[in-house]
């Protein structure tokens, strides 16, 4: 996966915005975070539970691993050239699921039947 797909797919959420904070670009809705990209755009994190968290890490550690601060949270950290571009897309739709309004959620999967 490239580094622009990744964005591009974070920003194709409802509401979605990007801020630059700490040196990196953060993915928003409604101000809350859901995902992070590095400033090299090698690795990012997205949100998850820590049960999704492991059975990525261990059905691919080569592209998903613990990050440093929100991993313990269940945030999910992914080598983003490695990454399979739909995987990543299911699991940031589901970090902003869990992030999102429930009026938002409603609506999205309202259009997405």
């Amino acid at each position: 996966m490239r580094t622009a797909t990744f964005r591009s797919a974070a920003m194709g959420l409802p509401d979605a915005t990007e801020v630059e904070t700490w040196g990196e670009a953060t993915f928003r809705v409604r101000n809350k975070m859901f995902a992070t990209l590095g400033s090299d755009g090698k690795r990012a994190s997205i949100k998850g539970t820590r049960d999704e968290q492991q059975a990525l890490i261990a059905e691919n550690p080569d592209v998903y691993f613990v990050p440093s601060y929100v991993g313990v949270h269940g945030w999910i950290g992914v080598v983003v050239s490695k990454a399979d571009r739909g995987e990543v897309e299911e699991l940031l739709t589901e970090a902003w699921r869990m992030t999102a309004t429930k009026r938002a959620v409603a609506a999205f999967d309202a259009e997405h039947r």
